[in-house]
């Protein structure tokens, strides 16, 4: 009997998009919800809603478009736990010879769905995600003979081949990078002018999904009483249009700043719109390089954000693919301590991290430095298993696909791939988050403190950790100053230091 020439395309959960490549040649849509996307990781109910209501809406857009689709919602059919089961589930019962598939964000995903289809003699075609600026192939020919791979270069490369921010070959306003101007705190008044951020109130189809992801995922953590993301393109369109004419023109000089009931500040909001693909990075790209050339925005404010888009997220992508699979059990510093519990429900005495974690289960989100400098500063100097830590970002936040989480948490975040993304571990006293937030402010801790009852966690773990690495960091030159600060403690002091970092990972074990 001949094999079927039906071409089934599979469209996953951050490919909301027909604007991808492959999206042409097919006879039918196949999209899937399983439970196990949410479990194999423990999904906190925000990012599970926002994915379901999202993949909702883009179906049925497609059907009103007369496309031929085969959506499979949660409990409906035969009983599956993951999508390799659920797509060679279908694949038996119907007359495909052929799966399209846009290579997927996840490499456990792309090995399962290739499974599913080896299993049902059913060719596989991958077809590369042409939302990005760069391919995998594109990254590995970057790399190509190059000892150190440093995102500066890379986004550098990337403007010019782009043609992005530059006049006549050179960057706009001269400068490639306005990194430095744009590390301002807010100062003890606080940010002065804030803008309401677009919401979106949940239609018939999220009021559906939040009613069964508050059911079926009810041990997860997180709640639904503020889900207002945006889960359509026409709603992310008008998300992106908000974000260039009000927060953009002062995004720039405080992105790294924080303050107490501020989630949102100035910052887009738009990670997870591009993520799930419901609009495209050079939209995104295009539009604040116009508000820049408009003289709408400031360069320091354009350049920030962009170098977010074209930078940092195609050169985490491109690492990614570049070091999976073995990356994601990278642990070059040798963390083993396991996650805090106030980690899932802020329940600690420190202010910041109590501040960041609320906001996190409330809202699904925080800004890059509450990830970097709250969260993942003290996941790093506590020590805790980068694996972890990695699956605790995987499971909170809604922007989260484990092409850019991964990396960012891994590599950016704990060192944990010695190097290979960062140039050194990002380390700082709790004077850090002092200085660039008002979480301090009440907090019991003394962040000036490193030994004592008062010294804030931050600080004492900070010297710890410098003590307890100091041998494999002294090669590195941009360790040079914190280590030789750490020569100037003595010797009775650093065992004070690391007796009081004993006890606070012991209340954690």
């Amino acid at each position: 009997m001949p094999q079927s020439d039906r071409t089934l395309l599979v469209v996953l959960g951050d490919q909301l998009s027909d604007r991808l490549k492959a999206f042409s040649g097919f006879d039918a849509v196949w999209m899937a919800e399983v439970a196990g996307e949410s479990t194999h990781v423990w999904s906190s109910k925000v990012r599970t809603a926002l994915f379901l209501s999202a993949m909702r809406h883009f179906a049925a857009q497609l059907q009103e478009r007369r496309t031929a689709l085969h959506y499979r919602k949660l409990g409906e059919g035969p009983q599956v736990e993951s999508l390799e089961e659920a797509l060679g589930t279908f694949l038996e019962r119907n007359d495909f010879g052929k799966v399209k598939l846009t290579r997927p964000g996840d490499y456990r995903v792309l090995e399962s769905l290739k499974s599913a289809c080896r299993a049902c003699n059913v060719e596989l075609e991958i077809v590369e995600d042409d939302s990005f600026y760069s391919s995998p192939k594109d990254f590995q020919q970057h790399a190509a003979g190059r000892k150190q791979l440093r995102m500066e270069y890379f986004y550098r490369e990337m403007r010019k081949k782009h043609d992005v921010l530059m006049n006549d070959g050179e960057p706009a306003a001269g400068k490639w990078n306005f990194d430095a101007s744009n590390r301002k705190s807010f100062g003890k008044d606080g940010p002065e002018r804030l803008f309401p951020r677009k919401r979106f109130s949940p239609d018939e189809i999220t009021k559906e999904v939040i009613q069964e992801v508050d059911t079926r995922f009810d041990g997860h953590p997180g709640n639904l009483k503020h889900f207002d993301w945006p889960v359509t393109r026409s709603e992310a369109l008008e998300a992106l249009d908000r974000f260039i004419e009000s927060e953009l023109p002062q995004f720039g000089t405080y992105q790294d700043a924080m303050w107490t009931g501020e989630p949102y500040l100035s910052h887009s909001l738009l990670a997870s719109s591009i993520n799930l693909k419901l609009i495209d990075a050079k939209e995104v790209v295009d539009a604040a390089e116009k508000a820049y050339r408009d003289g709408k925005v400031p360069i320091e404010s354009a350049e920030g954000f962009i170098r977010q888009i074209i930078g940092w997220r195609e050169y985490v992508r491109g690492i990614y693919w570049m070091h999976m699979p073995d990356y994601v059990d990278r642990n070059a510093l040798e963390a083993k301590e396991p996650l805090p519990q106030f980690y899932w429900d802020g329940r600690t005495e420190m202010n910041c991290i109590r501040e960041v974690v609320t906001q996190t289960m409330e809202h699904g989100y925080a800004h890059h430095i509450q990830r970097l400098m709250v969260t993942g500063l003290y996941a790093l100097l506590h020590g805790v298993d980068p694996k972890e830590l990695h699956e605790w970002y995987l499971a909170v936040y809604v922007d989260a696909v484990e092409w850019v989480e991964l990396p960012n948490t891994l590599g950016m975040s704990q060192y944990a791939d010695g190097g290979v993304m960062a140039s050194k571990p990002y380390v700082a006293t709790g004077k850090y988050i002092k200085r660039m937030s008002n979480y301090c402010d009440g907090c019991r801790f003394n962040p000036d403190n490193r030994t004592g009852e008062e010294a804030c966690p931050f600080t004492v773990l900070y010297w710890d950790f410098l003590n307890r690495h100091q041998g494999s960091l002294k090669g590195n030159p941009r360790m040079g100053m914190q280590l030789r600060n750490l020569e100037r403690v003595s010797g009775e002091e650093l065992d004070a230091i690391s007796k009081r970092a004993d006890s606070i990972r012991a209340k954690h074990r």
